[in-house]
């Protein structure tokens, strides 16, 4: 695939942004180069001419000793090298978070101005990514290095740049409000505060190269903290460039350090410098081993095998087909909250849900990103757990199971067509199959179920046997309904009602799992305060001391 087709996918097949408001290709040529942080032509990265990822330590950008090559996701082509820093390289970060004290770099009794300076940080950083030439270059990086579609890619900037948004002027100095509690005497008060942690790290994945790093980074740096930032090496170029333009806003050089490494010596790097708390947004197997390597300091928003019930009135078949295919395959499933499987009851079942469901999925095709690569997992592994499912007595295949055709992504990256499989009830119950039907593939896949009014019970049970409580929906307007099944299960981020999707975290809402007392929140006060954040009591007792006060007797 030369550059000139490349460039011709990313836009959607010449797509036409001046009637949607935002600047065609050479419009946009014009206006890269006036952007005052860019370091990378999103146009012009390619094996001929690659980009450069660098880290950045104590206030200075670094290149290290070896370069990690990320090939093109599309192409197989190399067009991203990134200076990832081996275990010779890692003093300079250890000592970087050594320095910060545990107290933070601010707090309500220390340097409060910086929390206006952080409002004032966002306003401009917010006001950089509504310019349509700024929000079009990350719109178009990220579907360079993570692709999907351009509405996709561009619902995370529009996200990140809400957020931003949201904490401007006073809202990060109202993130530290305390309270207090009148004492027992005359002169004693009970004040509660939130404190920093200090030195933290952040460690995220590829599937939101934006928004995901930049929420959690900017709440910790709005409770007082300084983080160690790394980003999945396969798309830290967005990040990389996202940080560049955050100095731009006046971010402090000595706030944030950013490194590229692989994840032996990241965790290395994390035992040596012992931060005092760890964000972690990944898989549940690495998750496990921080959460033992770390002693327990670390909050994690990891895996999600995410369910949608659709109760037994049924409404709206057109409208909850629509969801359910861009909960399961929109970002080609490479969503922590994509819809893994689904629970029908037989009410739907007589409808023309799934032909719905397999028709749109059939519209899906690589060449606007509706379906693209999979990074983590081969066409092979997804071909072969499909095989497996297909062995357990009553599943079929619904749709799709096969390869995607006539492309060029490389072999080490996945391309399959959006799938469905069904898979009996009382089947998916049994001890032998749960595990393998609850398999998080992070690509375009899930299971297709069926119940009965009196098999609520076992859907519950289902439910519950599941490790990963992140996201789920259950699609009814019967309230009765939706207090049984929203009393008996705990995912964190739970949409309820005949519009109920298991996909979409904006701004507004918490996004995160519940069930674990490590889990993570991201995007609102509430999840900022919760992760980054710990609560300091201070009790004030001037007195008086009463008068006549003599030494009591020994208790």
């Amino acid at each position: 695939m030369n550059r000139v087709m490349l460039c011709s996918l990313l836009r959607g097949k010449g797509a036409s942004r001046k009637a949607s408001g935002r600047f065609s290709a050479s419009g946009f040529g014009r206006f890269l180069h006036s952007l005052p942080f860019t370091t990378v032509d999103v146009e012009e990265i390619s094996g001929s001419r690659p980009a450069e990822v660098l880290n950045f330590v104590q206030g200075e950008w670094k290149k290290s000793s070896s370069w990690n090559i990320v090939v093109d996701p599309l192409n197989g082509e190399p067009f991203i090298k990134v200076a990832e820093v081996d275990e010779r390289g890692l003093q300079p970060f250890v000592d970087s978070l050594c320095k910060c004290p545990k107290h933070g770099l601010h707090n309500p009794f220390k340097a409060p101005e910086r929390y206006l300076l952080y409002g004032d940080i966002s306003a401009k950083a917010a006001y950089m990514l509504s310019r349509p030439e700024v929000s079009d270059f990350f719109t178009r990086l990220i579907q360079r290095v993570a692709p999907k579609s351009y509405q996709q890619a561009l619902g995370e900037v529009i996200v990140t740049q809400k957020f931003l948004e949201n904490f401007s002027g006073d809202q990060v100095r109202f993130l530290a409000r305390s309270f207090g509690i009148p004492g027992n005497h005359l002169g004693q008060q009970s004040h509660g505060f939130r404190w920093p942690y200090g030195p933290v790290a952040i460690v995220t994945p590829f599937n939101f190269p934006l928004e995901i790093p930049v929420l959690q980074l900017m709440g910790a740096l709005y409770m007082g903290n300084k983080p160690l930032l790394k980003v999945d090496s396969k798309v830290s170029i967005v990040m990389e460039q996202m940080l560049r333009l955050l100095h731009y806003s006046g971010l402090p050089v000595e706030d944030v350090d950013f490194i590229n490494s692989d994840g032996r010596v990241m965790n290395k790097l994390l035992n040596e410098s012992n931060p005092r708390m760890t964000l972690f947004t990944g898989s549940s197997r690495v998750a496990e081993k921080l959460a033992v390597d770390l002693n327990g300091r670390i909050k994690l928003e990891d895996a999600g095998f995410d369910w949608k019930v659709l109760g037994p009135d049924v409404n709206e078949v057109d409208y909850v087909a629509w969801v359910c295919d861009q909960d399961a395959y929109a970002c080609s499933g490479q969503k922590c909250s994509a819809q893994s499987i689904l629970f029908m009851h037989e009410n739907w079942s007589r409808t023309s849900l799934v032909n719905k469901m397999k028709d749109l999925a059939e519209r899906r095709k690589l060449a606007d990103l509706t379906i693209g690569p999979i990074l983590t997992f081969t066409t092979e592994a997804m071909l072969d757990h499909v095989k497996k499912l297909l062995q357990i007595p009553g599943s079929k295949l619904l749709f799709g199971g096969k390869a995607l055709e006539n492309h060029s992504i490389p072999p080490v990256y996945g391309a399959l067509k959006p799938t469905a499989v069904y898979v009996p009830l009382s089947e998916i119950l049994k001890g032998d199959n749960f595990d393998l039907v609850t398999r998080e593939i992070f690509g375009p896949f899930q299971i297709v179920t069926e119940y009965k009014n009196d098999q609520l019970p076992m859907v519950l049970e289902a439910l519950d046997r599941m490790h990963a409580h992140l996201t789920a929906a259950v699609v009814s307007n019967d309230p009765i309904f939706l207090q049984e099944v929203i009393g008996n299960s705990v995912n964190g981020t739970t949409y309820a009602g005949m519009r109920a999707r298991t996909t979409g975290a904006p701004q507004n809402h918490w996004f995160g799992p519940a069930g674990d007392p490590r889990g993570a929140g991201i995007g609102t006060p509430e999840a900022i305060k919760l992760v980054w954040s710990c609560h300091r009591e201070i009790i004030y007792d001037y007195g008086p001391v009463p008068k006549h006060w003599e030494v009591p007797p020994s208790t």
